[in-house]
């Protein structure tokens, strides 16, 4: 619904990793007030590699203060990036719709480059748009709260507190809206294992794994089947006596990984663990056992917003943040505040972009939600839908869907994801699955691009009337 009443509002957008970028961007656009609290020293978030976790809880569970304590005396490391991580999706399909992710002379050209490539991507989007003036790094943010404890207003105001890190001066500033761009990749999800508590030997997440070398020699058992499970054990067959991928279910084990496991002696595949015991014995639900060194979970992220007060308005249940509306909207403190970055598996540049305009449309008032009583019920029925179709909670925020991307955009006159992006996306994952160790360099750019306009997935009339980017 468009408006014709446009207005400027004074922004805060918490975290300047890829979706806060782009959202200071749509805002600046928009001709809005913004300034982006950023903890780190330079732009990035989960892309900004941290090799330092030294002092940090080995599983991660070390969290910023409550909202009532500005006085943290500790920050968890940020970034969950690996020294040797890669891409896993190709780069043309990740850039901004305005901003190609281009290989650019003299780095990493690789269609699946290092972690740092992208970086330096996110630095020159930040540096071309001029949003690094809006920007005040190491400062974290301690507190965001309402101003008036009544919701509902439509002058809703901001209180956020903010703490420069050298100096530690605690700042309190008021925002017409706050924008949460802060990620979803730096709180480590740890399973419930029986004898985990008390167990001696060293166990932890893969939020601070960087390299393979404190592993040598070790029996390590990986826990989990996701990208950074396949990438850590990949890695450590090289240097530890024996790996050990614990998988949820055996039934899933696709082909590349089959082919991994019998190309390695010393990688193994076991069923979930059933217990930890004393003697360093992990005992697994088939009834076999291994006597380990170490344990890396590689079992995922939470949603966290220490700094966050809305009166039990937005919760985190199971890792359902709640309630929004399409994700990003807390129906009763809409639009003034909005969450910016937080589904899952899909092409999370562009979708982010849409998200980042459709809040500086609704901001300026260029454009009007539906009434809050339509919004809940919108969450009900979504609500509904993933009970009927049993997906866990923790599943929310799992789009994996082009059609909701598109209809996302529409909400701002966002376009829809070209075909070329759909399709190179679509081999990407299909690859994965068959050619897990080799997927990112198996092909050269030639045979990629020719394969990937060749999906079975498309139509012929798609393939001969879409236009590739070079």
């Amino acid at each position: 619904m468009m408006s014709e009443r446009c207005q400027s509002k004074s922004v805060c957008v918490i975290g300047a990793g890829p979706s806060g970028l782009v959202a200071a961007r749509e805002l600046k656009k928009e001709g809005h007030s913004v300034v982006v609290l950023e903890q780190n020293h330079d732009v990035g978030g989960q892309w900004l590699y941290d090799p330092n976790v030294e002092g940090e809880d080995p599983l991660g569970r070390n969290t910023t203060s409550p909202p009532t304590n500005h006085n943290s005396h500790h920050v968890k490391v940020h970034s969950s990036v690996y020294t040797s991580l890669r891409l896993g999706s190709p780069r043309e399909i990740m850039g901004f719709t305005d901003f190609p992710f281009s290989v650019k002379k003299g780095r990493d050209t690789r269609r699946f480059p290092g972690h740092r490539e992208l970086l330096l991507y996110l630095q020159d989007f930040c540096d071309w748009f001029e949003l690094r003036d809006l920007i005040r790094f190491n400062t974290r943010v301690a507190y965001v709260g309402m101003l008036d404890h009544a919701v509902g207003f439509q002058d809703l105001k901001w209180l956020v507190k903010s703490v420069e890190k050298k100096t530690q001066i605690v700042m309190e500033e008021v925002f017409d809206s706050v924008v949460v761009a802060t990620g979803h990749y730096s709180q480590p999800r740890l399973p419930s294992i029986k004898g985990m508590d008390s167990w001696k030997r060293k166990q932890i997440h893969s939020h601070i794994y960087r390299v393979p070398d404190p592993f040598c020699d070790e029996v390590v058992v990986v826990v989990g089947t996701s990208q950074s499970g396949h990438d850590i054990s990949m890695e450590l067959v090289e240097v530890a006596k024996a790996v050990y991928l614990s998988a949820r279910s055996l039934n899933n084990i696709f082909e590349g990984l089959a082919k991994v496991i019998s190309k390695h002696d010393n990688l193994h595949l076991r069923p979930q663990i059933e217990s930890l015991q004393e003697d360093g014995k992990v005992l697994f639900v088939d009834g076999s056992w291994v006597i380990v060194d170490t344990i890396i979970y590689c079992t995922g992220y939470s949603y966290t917003f220490p700094f966050l007060d809305t009166k039990g308005i937005v919760a985190i249940d199971e890792d359902r943040v709640g309630p929004l509306f399409e994700h990003t909207f807390p129906p009763s403190l809409a639009p003034s505040l909005s969450f910016i970055g937080i589904p899952n598996k899909i092409i999370g540049f562009p979708f982010f972009e849409s998200q980042a305009r459709w809040i500086a449309q609704l901001l300026s008032g260029k454009r009007k939600l539906p009434s809050r009583d339509a919004m809940m019920q919108s969450i009900k029925d979504f609500y509904h839908s993933r009970d009927v179709a049993s997906i866990p909670k923790y599943q929310t925020h799992d789009i994996a869907e082009f059609e909701y991307c598109d209809k996302y955009g529409d909400y701002s006159g966002f376009p829809h994801l070209e075909e070329w992006r759909k399709k190179l996306f679509l081999f990407s994952i299909t690859n994965y699955y068959t050619n897990l160790e080799t997927y990112r360099d198996s092909l050269d750019d030639h045979d990629f691009l020719k394969e990937a306009l060749q999906s079975p997935h498309f139509t012929r009339q798609e393939q001969d009337t879409q236009d590739f980017p070079m």
